[in-house]
């Protein structure tokens, strides 16, 4: 799951950041509201939920829930202020949050309203995809395959990275997607990843496969991307 995070206060933004990563969560860090609309609207990276701080730089928080709500984004959106009073929640609801967090919180709290948030938008319930004779877990960051002949099924961990290579192809069978692509869905944008850690990442994939001794679902579609075909 990628997460735009809008906050400007330094520290909070940072120790969200680590801790959201911690779980797993792929985390684009912002501090103003421009430059979170120009992540919003870019073409490479779909994220699966926004954390606004309401009183942000350039563009208020609110005024980003309204910008995505007039242009019929249904992206989750979780509201941060110290604005706690009903009103302000009423307001900020009503621009288009779908949920609202008051400051200071701890971050047990962020990540269970996170949870909620998952349990209510269908397109953020990802705890498993199966596929074919392909299971992917995210509770243990396991993939099970099923044997072509009724052999038990073999259960191949994984690394966060090539769980995270196998979910977004998985979420899309059957379809080629190019390595620039993947590469911007997957990586952090602040780092500088080198040119071909895409293709990289995908021999480490299929060796983690020949050395369980299974047929890697993952295809290479020259000049175009990469396709999992289940």
């Amino acid at each position: 799951m990628r997460i735009l995070l809008v906050e400007d206060e330094e520290d909070l933004g940072f120790a969200i950041k680590q801790v959201l990563m911690s779980e797993k969560y792929i985390v684009d860090w912002v501090t103003d509201g421009a430059q979170a609309w120009h992540h919003l609207e870019s073409q490479w990276t779909d994220y699966t939920v926004a954390i606004i701080d309401w009183l942000i730089p350039e563009l208020s928080g609110l005024e980003l829930c309204k910008r995505l709500r007039s242009h019929q984004s249904p992206l989750p959106v979780l509201m941060l202020t110290a604005l706690g009073e009903p009103e302000n929640r009423v307001t900020g609801l009503d621009a288009g949050a779908d949920d609202y967090l008051v400051k200071p919180f701890v971050m047990a709290e962020l990540l269970a309203r996170l949870r909620a948030l998952q349990r209510r938008s269908p397109q953020l319930r990802t705890e498993t995809w199966s596929i074919g004779r392909f299971t992917l877990d995210d509770a243990n960051t396991m993939l099970t395959v099923k044997q072509p002949d009724d052999q038990e099924a073999q259960s191949i961990p994984l690394t966060l990275k090539e769980f995270q290579v196998l979910a977004y192809l998985m979420e899309n069978p059957n379809r080629t997607i190019p390595g620039s692509k993947i590469r911007y869905q997957l990586w952090d944008l602040d780092e500088d990843p080198v040119s071909n850690v895409v293709a990289a990442q995908i021999r480490l994939v299929r060796r983690k496969f020949a050395r369980y001794a299974c047929e890697c679902p993952i295809k290479t579609v020259a000049g175009q991307g990469y396709r999992f075909e289940p």
